[in-house]
């Protein structure tokens, strides 16, 4: 059975005894004294399986986004030095639309 480390995190701590008894690797020896966090991570050494799920943006230009964010960012603590509250905000709410924008296009 093919496990992925979202699949295992769902599980609860004895059904990751249950895969663990079945492995034999040092990295999952002492599995019956591990709590859930260090088993899922000694499963995971054992089975060479990626903890960090990777995300793609799809359909947007997410370089171009970014360096708009530092630019924005640059415009921030201009607005922080001159004591502007008014584009301080507008700037904030701007990052924060383009962050939001880059998060609605992952996959």
């Amino acid at each position: 059975m093919e496990h992925t480390h979202h699949a295992l995190k769902e599980k609860t701590v004895a059904d990751l005894r249950e895969i663990a008894k079945g492995i034999q690797h040092d990295a999952v020896q002492g599995y019956s004294q591990m709590n859930k966090e260090h088993l899922l991570v000694a499963i995971c050494a054992a089975l060479e399986i990626p903890i960090h799920d990777h995300h793609d943006v799809v359909g947007i230009d997410k370089p171009a986004l970014k360096a708009r964010i530092r630019a924005l960012k640059k415009e921030r603590d201009a607005a922080i030095e001159a004591g502007d509250h008014a584009k301080l905000e507008a700037v904030r709410n701007h990052i924060h639309g383009l962050n939001r924008q880059i998060r609605k296009h992952m996959v």
